[in-house]
């Protein structure tokens, strides 16, 4: 799997990113973490050699098996890619800054929490740099200048290689730029959810941004094998998902159904058309897709075995066009 270069730094990234959300085991229903580490050795072994995490994926949890999977791979063989600003509380007391709505999660990127928060990744991954350090979301609390400043310390002192975002709108990234490189914009997208196809995307071709696309399978439903009668377990967030709710579910599968016939041509699964379409697309620098165990990352790893002609793009969007959920375009 050839690697890609991400926006205007020297790291590249493979096209297809481990996403470590699910792994974590919080708001996906569990996970075991055996399966989890052998899922990311052989997403490595087939070339997917990116993993991209969040403190608060788990609450620290997938952090440290990315650490565990780092340990058993070898560090000079990955790409980490990890957030901050994105923080939680404990009755341990971990990441006590300042919320203004008292609730679990909390967005803050103030300085003392960037050096406390980057610290922590950088110990739980068992590293000492971090590839892409990204703000995982907004802070209406702090300038994103000032967290912009003190990202440039880091890297100065080598404990980061590239800045990006998450979840920021086109003028945030417009201040962020202002005052460092900024190389990527971490956004959702897939073929169901094309808001950032309205601004965000165009102004990452511009300012030669990389975008990396997450939940590009809209999280497991554009795999054609959530059925409308499917139940959701534990504490897994999609029960209450809009796009896993009637009509949107039904909509969903009919679309998959008539883009079905260019899978079997192909002979690939329906997630694999879907991933490939994804990262053919223009400004879409890669596709962040989670495995909870090594069968499906062989599946995701599969997604770029083929190239998709014109013809069957052109048919793909057509049908997709017809069933967008909230595109916003």
């Amino acid at each position: 799997m050839e690697k890609v270069q991400l926006g205007k730094s020297d790291l590249k990234i493979s096209p297809i990113v481990f996403g470590a959300w699910a792994i974590g085991g919080q708001a996906w229903g569990g996970n075991e973490d055996k399966d989890a580490l052998e899922a990311m050795q052989k997403s490595y072994d087939l070339g997917i050699t990116s993993i991209d995490t969040a403190p608060v994926y788990g609450f620290g949890h997938s952090e440290s098996l990315v650490g565990k999977a780092i340990k058993e791979i070898g560090r000079d063989n990955l790409e980490i890619l990890t957030k901050f600003g994105f923080n939680w509380k404990t009755e341990k007391g971990e990441y006590q800054f300042p919320t203004s709505d008292g609730g679990k999660t909390y967005a803050y990127a103030g300085r003392d929490g960037v050096i406390q928060e980057v610290e922590d990744s950088l110990k739980r991954l068992g590293t000492d740099y971090i590839d892409l350090y990204q703000i995982h979301r907004p802070d209406a609390t702090t300038p994103i200048e000032e967290t912009m400043e003190v990202l440039k310390e880091l890297q100065q002192q080598g404990k980061i290689r590239a800045i990006g975002v998450s979840n920021h709108t086109v003028e945030l990234m417009k201040r962020a730029n202002s005052v460092i490189n900024l190389v990527s914009s971490q956004s959702p997208y897939s073929m169901v959810y094309r808001k950032i196809e309205k601004d965000i995307l165009p102004y990452c071709i511009e300012e030669n941004v990389g975008i990396l696309a997450y939940s590009p399978l809209q999280r497991g439903l554009l795999t054609g094998k959530i059925s409308s009668d499917h139940e959701f377990k534990g504490d897994d967030h999609r029960a209450n998902n809009k796009f896993f709710k009637e009509p949107n579910r039904s909509r969903t599968n009919a679309f998959l159904d008539q883009i079905k016939p260019i899978a079997i041509e192909r002979r690939v699964t329906l997630a694999q058309l879907v991933i490939n379409w994804t990262v053919q697309r223009e400004g879409i620098t890669a596709a962040l897709v989670g495995a909870r165990n090594a069968k499906q990352a062989e599946e995701n790893a599969k997604s770029l075995s083929f190239t998709l002609s014109e013809k069957e793009i052109q048919t793909i969007n057509a049908e997709m066009d017809k069933v967008v959920i909230d595109h916003e375009v």
